[in-house]
């Protein structure tokens, strides 16, 4: 029977394999190193990269938001160009109001005179009724829009403002009365003519008005109508010429 004698020391084979035991933890170490510092680097990598994308978003936001204003400013200045060359031609009124003082007093039938005449711009009732003129912005390119509608809404509400008419005077008679109101209904600065009131009354011998001193004593028709001047109406030289001219039938 043959023994096997182990001629090397116990000690050194346990130094041995805890050598390499640690070796192979340094390996591992080593292995789970390299792992974090790879991970490491491609975060940087994706950040650094991310950091230039938003950089680059940030200086889109910027010129966008330099063109917007850019906008905004040019919209303002064409704002008040409008409103400037609105009120131009305001001034430039399309029908002086001698002219339709003398077409008002031309067309009175005999024996009709006017008493009172007053003049009152007003906005059409479907602006009154909707003046916002759309439903509320839900952002911020929307509440531009909607900041440009109402400038441009407003400048428009300018220009399509109605000039009202009211007119008072007195008649011998309603006969009078319905042939004024149909002359005026006939003419081309006026529309929409309407009798507001037509009441009988009886001149006091006291009156101070000149315009009635005439029929002291007397009984006529006090009345009150209502008109609209027309706002597509252009007189040329010779229309104003020919309702400066013109005399009402019977004066």
């Amino acid at each position: 029977m043959s023994t096997n004698i182990n001629f090397v020391p116990d000690d050194y084979i346990q130094s041995n394999e805890s050598r390499r035991t640690n070796l192979m933890y340094l390996v591992l170490f080593g292995v789970v190193m390299a792992v974090f510092g790879g991970t490491f680097v491609t975060i940087r990598i994706r950040q650094r990269a991310l950091d230039a994308t938003e950089e680059q978003a940030s200086k889109k936001l910027e010129q966008a938001e330099e063109a917007i204003n850019q906008f905004e400013e040019l919209q303002a200045k064409r704002k008040a160009m409008m409103k400037t060359a609105l009120t131009t031609a305001e001034l430039l009124e399309p029908v002086p109001r001698s002219v339709l003082l003398a077409s008002l007093t031309n067309n009175l039938p005999a024996r009709v005179s006017l008493l009172k005449l007053k003049l009152i711009q007003k906005e059409p009732k479907d602006l009154r009724t909707n003046p916002s003129g759309g439903a509320a912005a839900t952002n911020k390119y929307a509440a531009h829009q909607a900041e440009q509608n109402v400038g441009e809404m407003e400048v428009s509400r300018e220009k399509l403002l109605e000039m009202h008419i009211s007119i008072e005077g007195i008649a011998p008679s309603d006969l009078e009365l319905a042939d004024y109101i149909k002359r005026l209904t006939s003419s081309s600065l006026l529309e929409m003519v309407a009798l507001v009131e037509s009441i009988e009354y009886k001149s006091k011998p006291d009156s101070g008005s000149s315009s009635e001193a005439g029929l002291l004593g007397k009984t006529f028709r006090r009345f009150k109508l209502t008109a609209i001047l027309r706002n597509d109406v252009h007189l040329t030289s010779e229309d104003v010429k020919e309702i400066a001219l013109s005399k009402g039938i019977g004066r």
